[in-house]
């Protein structure tokens, strides 16, 4: 299969049949995901760490950082975030 590359999210969202919010949530959790990941590789932290830290259940946090968020909210993110002494701000733009 030949990889396509996109530059707008909804594109995306179009070829996968989804709205384009539906793709715009996706894509910020994407990104407290890769965050996330970042944060507990630099701290050296296990998943029980950050369980611990958060309140949020082990296998929750190894499905979040082994790439499941199908059935992970932003609230759940944006707690694991700040569990791990960040803070997480949010920027509105206008639509392309």
């Amino acid at each position: 299969m030949k990889k396509k590359t996109y530059k707008k999210i909804s594109d995306i969202a179009k070829d996968l049949g989804v709205s384009p919010e539906v793709g715009h949530v996706a894509e910020v959790k994407a990104k407290l995901t890769r965050e996330i990941i970042k944060i507990t590789k630099k701290q050296q932290l296990t998943h029980q760490q950050v369980a611990d830290s958060s309140g949020v259940p082990r296998s929750a946090i190894t499905g979040i950082i082994n790439g499941s968020l199908q059935k992970v909210s932003l609230d759940r993110l944006v707690k694991i975030i700040c569990s791990l002494g960040k803070s997480v701000d949010v920027k509105i733009k206008d639509a392309a």
